[in-house]
């Protein structure tokens, strides 16, 4: 059962002309899948974080103890 907001929301998309409906239903299953798209992305990110800081609390590691060089973009 939807919400209340959600009734509200449907009861309103309702009163409007059928092409309107379609517009917005268009627009709104363009937006959910924006929004899976975009908890996917997050879910892979948080899974990787660990990771991720672990690599940089080494690369400080080796930039404090001069183990690193400064890149040079000429050789590339």
């Amino acid at each position: 059962m939807p919400s209340s907001t959600m009734a509200t929301i449907i009861k309103m998309i309702e009163l409007l002309p059928e092409n309107q409906q379609e517009n917005i239903a268009a627009h709104l299953r363009e937006y959910i899948a924006d929004l899976e798209d975009e908890i996917g992305w997050d879910n892979k990110f948080r899974d990787t974080q660990s990771k991720l800081s672990k690599i940089a609390k080494g690369i400080r590691k080796e930039i404090s103890e001069g183990k690193t060089q400064e890149f040079n973009y000429e050789k590339l």
